[in-house]
Parts: structure tokens; sequence; C-alpha cells
């Protein structure tokens, strides 16, 4: 039995994901793949949608590829503006390439306003179509941050992601 647990669990490996962006009056809000309409959003040299720029790196940190700024780098005029989504299928692609698939992704999103729940059904089914998985494999929490720190003080938003993969059969 034991041997037959330890097979399953190294086909598997967990990565983690954390990032930050500045918010800024007039600049457009994208989070988990959709626009949401507010008087700030992130600043980027991408599209700044800090949601997947977590799962991200948490894909990449679990396939052992480094990270999200190794393979799509903020000077690299190509990047500049570039929509997140196509950054996420390109993860995928990496990480497919070296035989993995996506287990299950959990992720908080760290904001003061505006308030993120009413938008969670549309990013989960956002996100889902990307990287052609089921939503059900996609948890999206919200908090604030008791308006402590720089999210408290809406000067910024953070976001964390912890992602299953599996070795593909």
């Amino acid at each position: 039995m034991d041997c037959i647990r330890y097979a399953k669990i190294e086909n598997m490996r967990i990565g983690y994901g954390y990032d930050v962006h500045q918010l800024k009056a007039g600049e457009e809000f994208w989070l988990g793949g959709i626009k949401i309409e507010h008087s700030h959003g992130a600043v980027g040299h991408s599209d700044a949608d800090v949601l997947i720029h977590v799962i991200c790196d948490a894909l990449l940190g679990a396939a052992n590829l480094r990270d999200i700024g190794f393979h799509f780098s903020d000077t690299d005029p190509q990047y500049k503006g570039i929509d997140s989504k196509i950054l996420l299928r390109n993860t995928l692609q990496l990480i497919r390439k070296k035989g993995y698939e996506v287990g299950n992704i959990d992720t908080t999103i760290c904001l003061q306003v505006p308030k993120i729940n009413p938008h969670i059904p549309a990013m989960k089914k956002c996100l889902a179509e990307v990287m052609e998985i089921s939503e059900e494999d996609i948890s999206i929490k919200a908090t604030t941050t008791e308006q402590l720190g720089f999210v408290g003080k809406k000067e910024g938003i953070s976001a964390h992601a912890v992602v299953l993969i599996e070795r593909s059969l």
C-alpha cells in the first residue's frame, strides 16, 4: 500500500505564486482575465493582471521552470501591454511540454476595493476556458487587509496562488 501511495505522490508537484501591482487612477483594471470597471487599475508592463501572474508563477514553479519574469521579461518590448491570458496559455504549453497537467488551483486576491466576489464566477469561467480545465478545479477567494498596509490604503493589489500539477500518463 505504501508503495502505491508513494508512486502516486511522485507524479504530483505543488507550486506557489505571489505578486503585487500598484493601483493608479485611470488605468484599466484586469483581473482573472476579465476587465472590471473601477476608477483605479493595476500598473505593469503587461495588462498587470495580478491573478493570472500568480497562477503562471505557481505553475512554472511547480514544474521547476523558474518564474514568469524569466519566461516573459518585463524588459522585453514584445510583452508591453500584452494580454496576460496569452502568457497563461504559453505557460500551460511549457508545463505540458514537460508532461504535466493542472490538477487544481487555489488563489487569494488581496484588495480593499472594489468588491471582487460578484466577479468571481466570470473570472473562473474565463480562466477555465484559457487553461482548458474545469471551473471546479479553480478556486478564487478575495479578502481585504482591514485597511492595513499598501492594500488597505488602496495603493496596490496582491495575490497568492497554490497549484497542483500532475504528470500526464
